[in-house]
């Protein structure tokens, strides 16, 4: 009513708008990936990966490192853990913005559905990051910001609809309940 409108003269006053998130979307050919199964957390020595080793390999995919380990790399020797397999076609959509909770629970519900048709993926993953200078980290916790400003969970979910939950947190962070 006339506390929205009044709202909104305010920002339009000041020259402020709404932006909408930016979707990006691109195709990885031939990734390696690490052989998961989800009631192995710590993963067990030739057959499966564990959650600290996706978690690392996540990051190498995300910042586009080289996983072939080339001795003449000089950015990276780092390499897919074992066991690992080639997957002909990975998908990465990332969504830069500010999104409320609500939604990324409707994200994870749909991802959760991609999993009813038959599908040859065995897992996929969501990973969300808060802002480093974000001034709130989790729920009314206080974003301790001092180097890195870690503030980032990612779901890892299996055809089962099992998941792991992982989450990172700056040294000045307390983790969530």
């Amino acid at each position: 009513g006339a506390e929205e409108s009044t709202l909104l003269s305010y920002f339009s006053k000041h020259q402020i708008q709404a932006l909408k998130p930016k979707v990006t979307f691109s195709t990885i050919r031939d990734l390696q990936c690490p052989v998961l199964d989800s009631n192995e957390l710590e993963g067990k020595p030739e057959e499966s990966c564990g959650t600290e080793e996706l978690f690392e390999w996540l990051g190498a995919v995300w910042n586009q490192v080289s996983l072939d380990n080339k001795s003449s790399s000089f950015l990276s020797t780092y390499c897919c853990p074992q066991p690992n397999t080639v997957v002909e076609k990975a998908f990465l959509c990332t969504i830069t913005g500010f999104i409320i909770p609500e939604k990324i629970i409707q994200l994870l519900e749909q991802l959760c559905c991609y999993f009813g048709e038959p599908k040859l993926a065995y897992w996929l993953t969501l990973t969300v990051h808060g802002f480093a200078d974000s001034p709130v980290s989790w729920r009314e916790s206080e974003h301790g910001f001092h180097k890195g400003g870690e503030n980032l969970y990612n779901f890892v979910i299996f055809r089962n609809l099992d998941y792991w939950l992982q989450m990172a947190v700056g040294s000045y962070d307390d983790c969530p309940p």
